[in-house]
């Protein structure tokens, strides 16, 4: 195989309790990449539609990924050329830059034979995440490149776990016009909690856990409660608390920030519920007058896919 076109989803990390550790994989919106092998040792970014973003390689994180796998290879002298079709907006809170770095490091390892498994792809693309936001983290490029619900129990060892996905679980996620960065909402982050908070915030996440394997809807919903980071970062995000509230009240099991923002996600049992509530987030943002846009998606069960 010398050339591969991809599908790379959006995902959104957190799931409100589960800050860094969490994140879930959805079937829509996504990007496109073409990668192919190429004579020229290295990688070389060769067209982006859709954003303007860096063609160098050093400052585009699926060139940054995928050199992490390249220099990983110590005796390969392999060469690869990336197209990217950005469909997932930067800033947007729902993995566009892990949609790039994952599929970056999934294409390069299906031409090469598979070397590498789609867990231990998690560390190459996570180089990527570093060069976005200043922060390894793995709550995006983990579900992109597994699937469904994913945990990470451990950064150092890093230990990701993959989680069985509730049948009927939907989501809905609105992404005002407003561009929150990663680093910017990181910045309101404090770096201590009150033990207080912290055993909420531990009850909420095992308790989620448990839904998820139980398939426990109301369970899901109680637990669908951050205690210390949405407080911090919804105060960066104009119209969220009524965009939540909202949400609940049309029948979602919880809605929260997707990722450090501004889209907010939804999570429902049905797809005419998710869609009620997307039409009713809708009517805020357009009270408000502030444009979005909008998706109602399954949970993406097997993350990037092979077009």
């Amino acid at each position: 195989m010398e050339e591969i076109k991809l599908f790379c989803p959006a995902t959104i990390a957190n799931v409100s309790c589960g800050f860094d550790v969490l994140g879930l994989c959805l079937e829509q919106p996504g990007d496109e990449m073409i990668i192919r092998k190429s004579k020229t040792p290295g990688i070389q970014i060769t067209k982006i539609v859709g954003q303007d973003l860096p063609l160098e390689t050093e400052k585009n994180v699926a060139g940054v990924a995928g050199l992490a796998l390249l220099n990983d290879l110590k005796e390969l002298k392999a060469g690869f050329e990336i197209e990217i079709y950005k469909k997932i907006k930067p800033g947007s809170g729902i993995g566009s830059s892990a949609a790039s770095a994952a599929g970056a490091v999934f294409g390069i390892n299906q031409l090469l034979d598979e070397p590498f498994s789609a867990k231990e792809l998690i560390p190459f693309a996570m180089q990527g995440e570093l060069l976005a936001s200043g922060a390894l983290h793995a709550d995006n490029v983990a579900p992109a490149l597994l699937g469904g619900f994913t945990l990470v129990r451990s950064y150092d060892p890093l230990d990701v776990i993959k989680l069985p996905v509730p049948e009927q679980l939907i989501g809905t996620v609105i992404h005002p016009q407003l561009e929150v960065k990663t680093a910017d909402a990181r910045s309101v982050l404090k770096h201590s909690v009150s033990l207080k908070n912290a055993i909420t915030q531990w009850g909420n996440l095992a308790g989620l856990i448990s839904a998820l394997y139980t398939s426990d809807y109301e369970l899901l919903a109680r637990c669908l409660h951050d205690e210390i980071v949405e407080p911090l970062r919804s105060v960066l995000i104009p119209g969220f608390n009524e965009v939540k509230a909202t949400a609940l009240k049309n029948g979602a099991l919880g809605s929260g920030i997707s990722g450090s923002g501004p889209s907010i996600f939804a999570l429902s049992k049905d797809e005419a519920t998710a869609n009620q509530i997307a039409a009713a987030m809708a009517e805020v943002y357009r009270k408000f007058e502030v444009a979005y846009d909008i998706h109602v998606s399954k949970i993406n069960r097997d993350g990037i896919k092979i077009l």
